[in-house]
């Protein structure tokens, strides 16, 4: 792979991933987005090596992904550990939520993110 980040190979699939977002993504999208959260800058849908994260915020080096219940499953639980420790090997660090927490828990999610950024 030539570019580690934002790979301009990977761009069609960011671009469909923008166009096809879930719900709980715009949700949060419109909570973050334009420096909403603290004057902190999230980029959707930005790939690092072979993966596309939903959120990233590059100058805190913070990916933030949302799970629905297909991360359950045994081979998607692997898949997202594999994932985090290639990140993590990288000095990002990793948060999760699951949809259902940004539908009934925005505030707490926020906090989450917002208390990574300021204390990562």
């Amino acid at each position: 792979m030539k570019f580690k980040y934002n790979d301009s190979t990977r761009k069609l699939i960011r671009r469909i991933l923008r166009v096809n977002q879930t719900e709980v993504e715009r949700l949060l999208w419109n909570r973050i987005r334009n420096r909403r959260l603290i004057g902190a800058r999230f980029i959707r849908q930005y790939s690092i090596g072979r993966y596309v994260l939903d959120f990233y915020c590059p100058e805190k080096r913070l990916a933030i992904e949302l799970d629905g219940s297909q991360h359950l499953e045994q081979n998607q639980v692997e898949y997202d550990k594999e994932r985090t420790e290639y990140l993590r090997s990288l000095n990002i660090q990793v948060i999760r939520f699951w949809n259902n927490q940004i539908f009934n828990e925005m505030n707490n999610v926020l906090e989450a993110i917002t208390n990574e950024l300021t204390h990562p």
